[in-house]
């Protein structure tokens, strides 16, 4: 009786933590389409983010690095999971937000850049220089601090900045008016060999959600068994470009946790009783 009623209060936990973990949330999309429509003139009501998952990026397309040299997109692919981040290096605020939430991610991170991952800044800005890359670069690697390897800071010509934006989904316009592009805030993780795999929206990107993109996107040759075990609690949801908690896989495993350090427990009680239910009347009595 008292290992059933046990068995009961563990198994009303576990759905009880499921419960708790159920979230609802409106999807990027529809969020970012109902500011463009109230905020942005005609002209640029048309700038968003469609998610291409799984499609290729074309990796022949060239642009210049930091010092002048004009190299294809494949150079920075083949060996590890890559970062893209889509911006503009005169950027008066929004493309800035965004690599200083990236820069403040990678450092949130054990894995390092030049390691596990490379990332790709391109600059959607066709008249911008590789010297004005080089001095950005030297910006953020100062901050980012744990690696002068890996981070790549390109421009290059009007074509291919539109090809590519065009393959990521990346929906952009350049206002006239203000000289400036309006721009979707968002970072992408691709694989090694450069198809689309995970988007990460806004200016904030958690560390464990990056992670955990970099390691699917890897097909695991990066990260360690605890980034598995997560990746079986959490799965990406496309609507949201977050890491959210499996309701069924985490009662899966607080099922199994629980059978693995209470049913030692109570089977020894359950043993105890019967020791004590074949026990001689007498002997129950005196020792009461």
């Amino acid at each position: 009786m008292r290992v059933s009623k046990a068995i009961i209060i563990l198994i009303g936990a576990a759905a009880w933590m499921g419960t708790a973990a159920m979230v609802q949330a409106q999807t990027y999309k529809d969020r970012q389409t109902a500011i463009a429509a109230s905020v942005l003139p005609p002209g640029l009501r048309n700038v968003g983010l469609d998610q291409k998952l799984n499609e290729q990026v074309p990796l022949d397309l060239r642009f210049r690095d930091e010092t002048g040299r004009e190299l294809p997109l494949s150079s920075y692919f083949g060996a590890r999971p890559v970062i893209l981040a889509l911006v503009y290096y005169q950027c008066p605020m929004l493309c800035t937000q965004i690599l200083n939430g990236l820069v403040i991610s990678l450092r949130g991170m054990s894995l390092e850049s030049g390691r596990d991952f490379e990332v790709v800044s391109v600059s959607i800005d066709p008249t911008e220089t590789p010297e004005l890359a080089a001095r950005k670069k030297a910006e953020y690697l100062r901050r980012y601090v744990k690696s002068p390897l890996g981070w790549h800071f390109l421009t290059g010509a009007e074509p291919q900045i539109k090809e590519l934006a065009h393959a990521a989904g990346f929906r952009y316009a350049y206002d006239p008016k203000s000289k400036q592009f309006a721009h979707a805030s968002a970072i992408m993780v691709l694989t090694p060999t450069g198809k689309l795999s995970r988007y990460f929206y806004g200016i904030e990107y958690p560390p464990r959600d990056l992670r955990l993109g970099l390691v699917e996107a890897s097909e695991n040759k990066i990260g360690t068994p605890v980034d598995q075990l997560l990746l079986y609690c959490f799965h990406y949801e496309p609507g949201t470009g977050k890491y959210s908690a499996i309701v069924m896989n985490i009662v899966r495993l607080a099922g199994a946790l629980t059978l693995v350090i209470f049913v030692p427990i109570l089977v020894w009680l359950w043993r105890r009783d019967l020791r004590r239910d074949h026990e001689p009347t007498g002997r129950v009595a005196r020792v009461r």
